[in-house]
């Protein structure tokens, strides 16, 4: 189970985490989590080049280690870097000590300040350790790309029904989420630029 627009008992939950950005301006933020990796990430920084978006890629760092030439391209296109963990730990399933190291690790790799716990599922105290060198990163709509069981077409719609000013929308650059992703990216970049909005990174 999972919910596409975050509700507000996870936001009261979390309140140290980044949710959405101001609600003031027509503006966007793309997030791809996962990557990177050789089966969807290229097409993904296609794409965004075809429409000059930049966006921001929470990175797994034994990827980036298996594919240091595309997270190379990520930087080389201006693109924002956020950390995903070395080994897409669910820190629920990790001791406090375990998952801090393990965030650390990556942050070798990406060298970034912002952070994005895989599944949304760190503990509280896993966060309260972090948070002296991190920005916590979630979002406000949630595609479902990676959920096999619904179509390209409900993913496209999960977007444009749920993004508002200054929502975070999260897609995947893993194997699973591929038909959704190439489906879903370009339409939702169309329909938002058709109604004055713009992209940016976080």
């Amino acid at each position: 189970m999972y919910f596409v627009n975050a509700p507000f008992f996870l936001r009261w939950y979390y309140p140290q985490v980044t949710w959405n950005k101001s609600r003031a301006y027509k503006k966007l933020f793309l997030t791809f989590d996962d990557g990177p990796i050789p089966e969807i990430t290229p097409w993904i920084l296609d794409t965004l080049a075809q429409y000059q978006i930049k966006a921001t890629f929470f990175c797994v760092g034994e990827n980036i280690t298996k594919h240091p030439e595309i997270f190379q391209r990520l930087l080389d296109e201006g693109h924002r870097i956020g950390n995903h963990t070395y080994n897409h730990l669910k820190g629920w399933k990790h001791s406090d000590d375990e998952y801090v190291d393990n965030v650390y690790k990556c942050h070798q790799l990406t060298q970034s300040n912002l952070f994005r716990p895989p599944y949304a599922r760190a503990k509280k105290s896993q966060l309260n350790l972090l948070s002296k060198d991190f920005e916590f990163i979630y979002w406000d709509v949630l595609s479902g790309d990676f959920d096999q069981s619904i179509t390209p077409e409900q993913c496209f719609r999960n977007i444009i029904n749920y993004s508002k000013n200054g929502s975070i929308i999260v897609f995947h650059d893993n194997i699973k989420a591929i038909p959704r992703v190439q489906y879903a990216l370009p339409k939702s970049i169309e329909y938002f630029l058709e109604r004055g909005y713009t992209f940016d990174i976080l």
